[in-house]
């Protein structure tokens, strides 16, 4: 029987608070993704870039259902995206689900590798 959004985001839920002791909102679970995907950048990170590391890591994530392209890096080491399709029109809670699904689909594929 296949989990639920809401069940699925539930048990990432208890596994974040297992890991930080506190459960992080999804802007959070961006900025860890973001972070994940910039590999051997810095740590800390300014306001600004925290930001763009958000954006590395919405850009991620929807490049595996084909929304962006990865096409490089630049020279302080960020990576770069082009986007190729048109991102559906939702609400905003659809928007927020639309993330989390593939934030789960992202987890589940580190998970694997």
């Amino acid at each position: 029987m296949e989990l639920s959004l809401k069940e699925r985001w539930q048990v990432l839920e208890s596994k974040l608070l297992e890991r930080f002791g506190k459960i992080p909102d999804l802007n959070a679970i961006l900025l860890l993704i973001g972070i994940q995907e910039l590999k051997n950048h810095k740590i800390e990170l300014t306001k600004e870039e925290k930001q763009d590391a958000m954006h590395v890591a919405v850009c991620t994530l929807l490049s595996k259902s084909g929304y962006y392209e990865r096409n490089g890096y630049d020279d302080d080491g960020w990576p770069h995206f082009t986007q190729i399709k048109d991102l559906p029109s939702y609400n905003l809670i659809e928007q927020e689900n639309f993330i989390k699904d593939h934030v789960l689909f992202y987890m589940d594929q580190q998970i694997e590798n």
